[in-house]
């Protein structure tokens, strides 16, 4: 058993793929199955099932991937200890991110990351804050950025940034200055999904306030940030969104704010990272100096 062995084996653990793993580390897929099989033999245990075209890991296989990541981690953090600089270390980050951070915070932390660091890569799965959470605790991605807190005792939860919602309309629209929920309930209105932060937020406004999703005139739902801001601007119906995401279309005189009457709810965006998760070198040093990439 050798480190490129045991690098190959989480390869194939996190494609879940002998042939995705293979076109990723840029092997062979019989090269691949080579290293797998000489560490089967090595420690005389079957690391995966083989389930029609599915692999699956074994329990040897689940404790190996673990030891596997600490034993990698420390090879990294021997290499940065020996090499005078820290510009050496390369590799995969993947970020997963709700709607908002995907679009206007990841490109910025990105950007001053690789500025330290510029041999690392990144790979950004961009879902609802639910979805995100989901994938944080299932090991595909390494950490997220979302703007939703979830209670689990495998999230560790770091606030990035502080913000709050407003109404949006197309030029076009009649709305004039600051509303009140009830004044919106008889315009066409575009909707997140329900996994959404910015979902959950206003449905916490709406219950405040004694009124259902059944009294708005929903006339579409989206998963999409951006596709939601396009109904607004073609004028098909209004929406509540992050202040963030409305800032760059207001300055382009695109479409118009308005604050919303006793809306002052406000929400953190977070980094989130499960604990019990080995991290590699560079995805360590990306969540120790979160808020330093943020400024």
């Amino acid at each position: 058993m050798d480190l490129h062995q045991l690098f190959v084996f989480t390869k194939v653990v996190e494609h879940k793929s002998f042939s995705k793993a293979a076109e990723d580390i840029f092997l062979s897929q019989s090269t691949v199955s080579s290293h797998i099989q000489a560490l089967e033999r090595n420690l005389n245990v079957n690391l995966f099932d083989r389930v029609g075209r599915e692999i699956i890991l074994t329990p040897s296989g689940e404790r190996l991937y673990q030891w596997a990541l600490k034993l990698l981690l420390l090879k990294d953090q021997a290499v940065l200890d020996i090499k005078e600089g820290a510009t050496e270390l390369r590799g995969m980050i993947r970020i997963g991110a709700s709607s908002v951070p995907g679009q206007f915070m990841i490109p910025k932390m990105v950007k001053k990351f690789r500025e330290q660091y510029p041999k690392a890569t990144f790979h950004i799965n961009q879902s609802s804050s639910k979805i995100v959470a989901d994938k944080v605790l299932n090991g595909s991605v390494d950490f997220g950025i979302l703007g939703e807190k979830y209670d689990n005792e495998k999230l560790v939860f770091i606030p990035m940034l502080k913000e709050n919602l407003v109404l949006i309309t197309s030029k076009q629209s009649n709305i004039v200055g600051p509303v009140s929920i009830e004044d919106l309930l008889s315009y066409p209105f575009i909707m997140r999904n329900s996994d959404s932060g910015t979902n959950s937020l206003i449905e916490k406004f709406l219950k405040k306030n004694q009124i259902s999703k059944d009294q708005m005139n929903i006339v579409a739902y989206t998963e999409n940030g951006q596709s939601l801001i396009e109904f607004v601007l073609q004028d098909i119906g209004i929406a509540i969104i992050s202040k963030m995401a409305a800032r760059e279309y207001y300055d382009r005189n695109l479409l118009t704010i308005h604050d919303i009457n006793d809306f002052h709810d406000e929400r953190y965006f977070y980094l989130v990272y499960n604990k019990n998760k080995t991290q590699s070198m560079l995805s360590k040093l990306f969540i120790e100096g979160a808020e330093e990439w943020i400024k």
